[in-house]
């Protein structure tokens, strides 16, 4: 949901001012694609975009196009970046094929408005969306949506899934809903070709994660460079010290959040005032003993659920220590072997290894193993991920 910091303001903006407006998203990818499906941008009468939904080789031609595509409804539309008759449809090097869904206010803006909430409430949510669909009576049910979220209840905003006639088949509005169930419980995008009275009808379902959360425990001058490239990821970025003059607003201007911890507490007061959730990340940089040590025990508790990252900066013979006295103030039976447990399931030391030595240098290798780790990837150079799967294909 990245795309969402940058389409957000904007889309609120046209709101307020009664301004129309085009939502392109990707639905589908052929070949190489910069962007994935789900990725989004948002287009203004005035030209005013905001979003990708390529590395910059098709914004221009989209948003030329999107208001004469658009006049009869919702349109999927195909930008092709491989060469036909010999030219670059769109001067990308990509060599692929994306197909757009592009949609206007009608129906985007439900949309958008469900979105929104789900970026605020930091709640996953899955959006099916007929992409091809059946015309019943006066209707065309193309851009209709449907948002289920993890528990598989509708949000109360998504009114606009209320039928527009008591004629409405009941099936349709039951497939479309079984398919945002299906991906919203998988956690998974789906894409399905249902038959509707006899009308193939294309719905795509789009799973979107939680806005995932980086809490940095320490607010350190190295702490900066961290917080500044996790905004850019377009994350929620909190930062935590037992310090009153470090942990203040004026340093951290970019960060969401920035807390005083009552150290002191740990680990008897619990973190669950900071709603960590399953897909987020910490980073634990205080540069203290007592600090880290503390914090460290109330994170690892099991009053906390586990997070998705949990790195430790600062050597690993350090962090060893840091464990096992934090074992002790749990009161944990073997502290030393419960430690070692701790530390074969932590990040410590935290980053990968870029040959990093400087602030800037060290946020970026700390960030990357935190990506790496959250997107189930390798964190091989592309070229060789690309070469043994081209291997693999033969």
């Amino acid at each position: 949901m990245t795309d969402l910091e940058h389409v957000l303001p904007l889309w609120r903006e046209l709101r307020e001012s009664g301004a129309d407006y085009v939502l392109a998203t990707i639905v589908a990818v052929q070949g190489p694609s910069y962007r994935k499906p789900g990725a989004r941008m948002l287009i203004a009468r005035d030209g005013r975009r905001a979003g990708t939904v390529s590395g910059g080789c098709l914004e221009a031609e989209v948003a030329r196009r999107a208001w004469w595509l658009t006049e009869s409804g919702p349109v999927v539309e195909r930008y092709s970046t491989v060469e036909d008759d010999g030219d670059m449809p769109f001067g990308s090097g990509c060599g692929g094929v994306v197909f757009l869904f592009l949609e206007r206010r009608l129906t985007a803006a439900p949309l958008l408005s469900a979105l929104e909430e789900a970026f605020n409430r930091r709640t996953p949510l899955a959006i099916a969306t007929i992409l091809d669909g059946p015309n019943i009576g006066q209707r065309a049910f193309t851009g209709e949506h449907h948002i289920a979220t993890r528990n598989n209840s509708a949000l109360p905003l998504t009114v606009f899934q209320q039928p527009a006639s008591t004629n409405e088949p009941k099936t349709l509005l039951e497939i479309i809903q079984d398919a945002a169930d299906v991906a919203s419980s998988r956690a998974a995008s789906i894409d399905q070709i249902v038959s509707i009275d006899g009308t193939a009808t294309h719905i795509w379902s789009d799973y979107r994660p939680a806005r995932p959360c980086l809490c940095i425990f320490g607010a350190g001058d190295d702490a900066r460079p961290l917080v500044n490239l996790t905004r850019e990821l377009g994350w929620l970025v909190a930062v935590f010290d037992g310090r009153t003059h470090l942990a203040t607003k004026e340093r951290f201007s970019n960060a969401d959040v920035v807390k005083v911890l009552p150290i002191a507490d740990l680990p008897e007061a619990a973190l669950t005032h900071l709603d960590l959730q399953s897909t987020d990340a910490a980073v634990v940089m205080t540069h203290s003993f007592e600090q880290d040590t503390r914090i460290l025990a109330s994170l690892l508790s099991d009053s906390q659920p586990a997070l998705a990252y949990l790195g430790v900066l600062g050597p690993q013979r350090r962090t060893r220590e840091v464990l096992i006295e934090a074992a002790r103030l749990l009161g944990i039976a073997c502290p030393i072997d419960h430690a070692e447990k701790w530390l074969a399931n932590i990040n410590a030391p935290t980053g990968l290894d870029l040959g990093a030595d400087t602030p800037a240098a060290i946020a970026l290798s700390i960030l990357a193993e935190i990506q790496k780790t959250i997107g189930a990837a390798s964190g091989k150079p592309l070229c060789e991920v690309r070469a043994a799967r081209a291997t693999a294909s033969q």
